[in-house]
Formats: C-alpha cells, sequence, structure tokens
C-alpha cells in the first residue's frame, strides 16, 4: 500500500535559535542602572562590612575628659582611624535625616540627582538629548545640569539644609573622637596601612589571619 501523505521533511533550527556563546554574551550584559546599583550595593556593603562594633563605640567607661587640646588631637586622630566606618555612618544618618525632616529639599535633591543619572551618566553619548523638540549637545547638556546644580544647592534651601547637617555631623563626631580614651583601641595591618577618611571605600573586607598582630592605634 502506498501512503499518499507527502514526505515530511526536516527543518534546521539554526536559523532560529541563537548560538550558546552569542546568548551569554547578550544576557551576562547587565542594563547602566542595574550596572551603577550593583556597584554602589557592594561598595556599601563593603564599607560596612568594615565598621567597628557598636557597643564598642558607646562604651561609657571609655570617655574621659581630655587634659589638655593636643591630647584630645591625638584622640580624635586615633579614633578616627579606628571608627572611620561608624564616624561616616554617623554623619549619614545625621544628613539623612535632615532631609527627611526637609520634605521639598528631600524632593529637589532627588530630581537634581536623577537629572544627572538619566540626562548624563545613563544616556548613550552617540545618542543626543531632545527635549521639547530641540536637541541638545554633550557640552550644552553638562553646562545645564552644572547650572541647575548651582542654582538648586545656592538659591534654595537643599544648601542650608546639607551644610547644617554635616555640622551637625562633623560636630558630633569630633566631641566623640576628643572625649573617647582610645587606650583599649587595636588596628589590624590593613587598617594601619589605610590612609585617609574615606580610604575604606572600594577596599574589600578580608578576615584577619591568625599570625597577623594588631598594632596599637
Amino acid at each position: 500500500m502506498v501512503s499518499t501523505h507527502p514526505p515530511v521533511l526536516p527543518i534546521s533550527s539554526t536559523a532560529t535559535t541563537q548560538p550558546p556563546i552569542v546568548t551569554a554574551v547578550v544576557e551576562s550584559q547587565p542594563p547602566a542602572v542595574r550596572a551603577f546599583v550593583n556597584g554602589v550595593t557592594e561598595t556599601v556593603r563593603g564599607g560596612l562590612s568594615r565598621s567597628r562594633p557598636w557597643s564598642e563605640l558607646l562604651d561609657r567607661s571609655a570617655f574621659t575628659k581630655p587634659d589638655s587640646l593636643s591630647e584630645a588631637a591625638t584622640r580624635f586622630r586615633k579614633n578616627s582611624s579606628y571608627f572611620r566606618v561608624n564616624y561616616v555612618c554617623i554623619v549619614a544618618l545625621i544628613l539623612g535625616f535632615s532631609l527627611v525632616a526637609h520634605p521639598f529639599s528631600l524632593i529637589l535633591l532627588l530630581c537634581l540627582a536623577a537629572s544627572w543619572l538619566f540626562l548624563y551618566l545613563f544616556r548613550p553619548a552617540d545618542r543626543p538629548l531632545i527635549l521639547f523638540g530641540r536637541s541638545f549637545s554633550e557640552y550644552e547638556t553638562l553646562g545645564g545640569l552644572i547650572l541647575s546644580t548651582i542654582a538648586v544647592i545656592f538659591f534654595t534651601s537643599v544648601g542650608s539644609v546639607l551644610i547644617s547637617a554635616l555640622m551637625i555631623g562633623i560636630a558630633t563626631v569630633c566631641v566623640h573622637g576628643a572625649f573617647r580614651a582610645p587606650d583599649d583601641l587595636f588596628l589590624d595591618e590593613q587598617d594601619a596601612a589605610a590612609v585617609g577618611f574615606l580610604s575604606f571605600i572600594g577596599v574589600p573586607a578580608v578576615a584577619p589571619s591568625a599570625s597577623s598582630a594588631p598594632s596599637p592605634v
């Protein structure tokens, strides 16, 4: 008996599927926003991992009055080397609370940050900015953002809120650093080699080895 159905021809799937290497490359490239958020998250997480215990920061038995101004300056220098991450967190918390207490300044600052991110940082370099039917070049966009930043900071309440919050935070850190006796504080080798108040940013946290001995502050 002869079959009346036409023979089925095999269909190649090379035209409809991508090679696995190309697919992996496409999927491994995250958007710019996601890459930026991931970078900031990793930096903050790495910095917070190097913070000191807050119970050690707030140990009331370690607070004594300095005998002289030079001793207060020496205490602050040693405490700022040991508690640098905690001090940055304190200043950031005071700054955040001040902005939350002033919603108008917070909204202006968020709008300014969003303008920088989406109009300049995350915008492709080969794609001009088009607003209200007009095309703006790279230099015009950058100049407009700089002028907008100056106007928001110096001609609104944002500047006064930021400056007052930073002054309160720095004063709090200075008072703590001057009155906290650093006699019981010890730095490991990695922290002792770090220079600068924000030197912990971008430095991966390394677990202390058994052979490394802490150095006195």
